[in-house]
């Protein structure tokens, strides 16, 4: 396969950020990770801060503190994030050393919250401005991503046409992401989707130009409308992204694994996913989906559930470690079984 993109994301086996567009890839052996940017002297403040940005309309969110917290910069969006999505993002005012990480991502790497004075000051002060301690809040402020025009798909024609596979999603413009997907189906090359970040009014032409929809439960419930707390959620999803034209419709349960349907296997399947210890669920998202494209690419003739349950099996691994790019596991580090 082949690498298109830049950016947050695209590094090991094609991710979420970047251009949108990715052709399935893995990173070469031995090439060494990207430097990691200076931390911060002085502590992180709080994303988040009521009446610092005119003009939003803040919404309290929910979590379940568990000591560790997402450090970021001062970013704007239209809304206060609940902890999971990954929410659109309107300037980056950089702060304290902080970094935009490619794409923009509002990220850090997550700190440990110790037993302290310090720590509990820093909880306290997420839990009065409703800041879920408990899960990451992700703001993307795409920049010159939005640059990336139709002209630009025109001169990566070639690539994109004899790739195995393309990933899209909606960190560029939604119309330039499925004008990829269009030319991908057009010659026959595969295709996945994954709608992050979510559109409540997401073109219908998605639904039938992807052969693999692939959403988490935020993402389905702003899809659909459906909040996703359990399986048969997930289930009543997949029902209703196949009525819209999806061919096969996977949603991402986080510690839970998968749930997959498609129109010729329309009885749901759950794929669990091995239990671990999580150390950092950023990007997890990106992992499975760069491991599902890697499958689809180079072991094309697996059974579906065989590479979502390889999948979950990467992404479990990516958990273990801190950050998003750096926490991707090279091929070398993953059990033989997985190839």
């Amino acid at each position: 396969g082949l690498a298109g993109g830049s950016g947050e994301g695209l590094r090991a086996l094609c991710g979420r950020s970047g251009w949108g567009v990715g052709v399935a890839s893995r990173r070469s052996p031995g090439q060494p990770a990207p430097p990691e940017a200076p931390r911060p002297a002085a502590p992180a403040r709080c994303l988040w801060q009521p009446g610092r940005w005119r003009g939003l309309a803040p919404r309290r969110g929910r979590g379940r503190g568990r000591g560790r917290v997402q450090g970021a910069g001062c970013g704007r969006a239209r809304a206060r994030a609940r902890g999971g999505p990954v929410w659109p993002g309107l300037a980056w005012p950089w702060r304290h050393g902080r970094r935009g990480g490619g794409s923009g991502i509002l990220y850090d790497r997550p700190g440990q919250v110790g037993k302290d004075s310090f720590g509990n000051d820093y909880v306290e002060n997420l839990k009065k401005n409703g800041i879920s301690t408990g899960q990451n809040v992700i703001v993307i402020v795409p920049g010159a991503n939005l640059l990336l025009n139709c002209e630009d798909l025109k001169r990566a024609a070639d690539v994109i046409c004899k790739a195995k596979v393309v990933v899209c999603q909606l960190e560029i413009t939604p119309a330039v992401s499925l004008e990829a997907l269009k030319m991908a189906h057009a010659s026959g090359v595969k295709t996945l989707f994954n709608p992050a970040p979510a559109l409540a009014d997401l073109d219908p032409q998605f639904y039938t130009y992807s052969d693999i929809f692939c959403c988490n439960e935020t993402e389905a419930e702003i899809l659909t409308g459906i909040p996703v707390g359990n399986l048969e959620d997930a289930q009543k999803v997949g029902r209703m992204l196949l009525e819209r034209g999806c061919k096969l419709v996977i949603v991402t349960l986080g510690a839970e694994g998968c749930m997959m349907i498609s129109v010729e296997e329309p009885i749901p399947k759950h794929v669990p996913a091995g239990k671990v210890r999580a150390v950092d669920t950023t990007g997890a998202g990106d992992s499975f989906v760069g491991a599902l494209a890697f499958y689809l690419a180079y072991y094309p003739k697996l059974p579906m559930e065989e590479m979502i349950r390889k999948s979950n099996c990467v992404a479990s691994v990516s958990v273990q470690a801190s950050g998003t790019q750096s926490s991707y596991p090279y091929r070398k580090d993953l059990p033989r079984d997985l190839f």
